[in-house]
């Protein structure tokens, strides 16, 4: 008999409060949220507080201007977050529905496009302080893998993105019918745990890497290298867990049951792989051009 691992009964709310006809809960993803801007904003100061480490020993940026580009940052997550996700995995249907288009507490974010979101709100910042913009998104890059880390460890309590059906030990049954819905499987379905497979991969070893490489190794004196780093080893991470993640629904076909968006022959790219590819591209010739410039 398949070993598999049941779901951790969590509750996706924390707490619930009630007043009358409206109710008020916290849930996880909200808190992965505000403990990944929190710890991201603690790394940031760390960083700028060690002058030592930033070209000429000159940190790009002060406190104040700091706490200007965290409320930027913040407005370009939820922004970029939402309209990447309408748009590239389900624009059909907020055309036809595109009341919904605000509705983030429904669900429904999308890295890529909270990291263009992001850039964009860099870049306006950038455009009102004229503070060194590579030293910036060094920052930025920095302080981001701990929202990784919280977010996918809450998709995963979420019961959200979970992976595809598996015999590995670790699998889990995931609740809900869209779960179990497994032709070639009989009795439960057990899949990958591929949101803790992205938590340890684009949270706590890509954090550690830019960890070492900004403390240790002094990288932030090469502007854009720490940049560089992290798009290229979030987009190493994608596509490797992809290969583990269930495609989004949209995309899979009784002939396409990988839900490949190109495909030739048996293989394909999925479309969160297809989307890290420029991601990969960038940041290795981004950190080419850093180590050259060094």
């Amino acid at each position: 008999m398949q070993a598999v691992l049941p779901f951790p009964d969590i509750s996706p709310e924390i707490f619930s409060v009630s007043l009358g006809d409206f109710t008020f809960a916290l849930r996880w993803y909200a808190l992965a949220y505000i403990a990944g801007i929190l710890l991201g904003w603690r790394l940031a100061v760390a960083a700028i507080n060690r002058p030592y480490l930033w070209p000429a020993e000159s940190p790009p940026m002060t406190r104040a201007q700091l706490e200007e580009l965290v409320t930027a940052v913040i407005l370009g997550i939820i922004v970029g977050g939402r309209l990447g996700f309408v748009l590239f995995y389900q624009p059909g249907y907020y055309l036809a529905n595109p009341l919904e288009i605000p509705a983030i507490w429904q669900g429904g974010m999308s890295f890529h496009g909270g990291m263009i979101g992001v850039a964009v709100a860099a870049l306006i910042f950038w455009r009102r302080q004229r503070v060194p913009v590579w030293s910036v998104l060094d920052t930025l890059a920095l302080a981001t893998p701990p929202g990784l880390l919280f977010g996918r460890i809450a998709n995963f309590i979420n019961a959200e993105l979970w992976g595809r059906p598996s015999d590995v030990p670790w699998a889990v049954v995931f609740p809900g019918p869209l779960a179990q819905d497994c032709p070639d499987v009989e009795g439960l379905c057990a899949r990958h745990p591929s949101q803790l497979y992205e938590a340890g991969l684009e949270g706590l070893l890509l954090g550690a890497i830019l960890l070492m490489l900004a403390f240790s190794s002094r990288w932030l004196k090469r502007p854009g290298a720490i940049t560089g780093v992290f798009l290229a080893g979030y987009a190493i991470s994608r596509i490797i867990v992809e290969f583990f993640r269930q495609a989004d629904p949209q995309f899979i076909t009784p002939d396409n049951p990988w839900g490949h968006v190109v495909q030739i022959g048996s293989a394909g790219l999925t479309m969160g792989q297809l989307l890290s590819l420029p991601m990969l591209v960038l940041g290795l010739a981004v950190v080419g051009a850093a180590l050259r410039r060094a």
